[in-house]
């Protein structure tokens, strides 16, 4: 089956509907200068690390925090990851919530987070993927205040 043709004076032809438009509300209009986006955690001694520091829990999420060293070699900007045990879920579950937790972190970490400091997202069961967006930008927000006033 071929599509029909588009009318040569550009409105759209009868009983069919023109394509849909996704248009997405950038973070521009609520802050116009833009935002370094936080580098990703990648090696598990960094993991290791965030595990014995100051951390958060909330209802949507866990929260690990902290401060780098000065001899630390990756740089001075924010750095977060993402983790999801078994008991999250299955694989799609897993990924799901994590997905979640990276768009909260892209959304609240560049305006919340400090410079020098590495963040570890932690799903939890039944939780993380199943819990409004705003409250998991909240959740997220008030785990970092919490570390930060530590």
């Amino acid at each position: 089956m071929t599509p029909p043709e588009t009318p040569k004076d550009g409105s759209a032809a009868q009983g069919i509907r023109s394509p849909a438009v996704s248009v997405c509300v950038s973070d521009s209009l609520t802050h116009p200068l833009p935002r370094p986006q936080p580098d990703v955690i990648a090696k598990r001694r960094d993991f290791l690390a965030a595990a014995r520091a100051r951390r958060q829990g909330t209802k949507g999420m866990m929260v690990q925090g902290r401060k780098r060293h000065a001899d630390d070699s990756v740089g001075d900007g924010i750095r977060m990851g993402f983790t999801c045990s078994k008991k999250v879920g299955n694989a799609v579950a897993r990924n799901r919530a994590k997905r979640r937790l990276r768009e909260v972190a892209r959304m609240i970490l560049p305006i919340h987070g400090r410079t020098g400091w590495d963040y570890v997202l932690i799903g939890r069961a039944g939780e993380t993927a199943d819990r409004p967006f705003d409250d998991l930008k909240n959740d997220l927000i008030y785990a970092l205040k919490k570390i930060h006033g530590k």
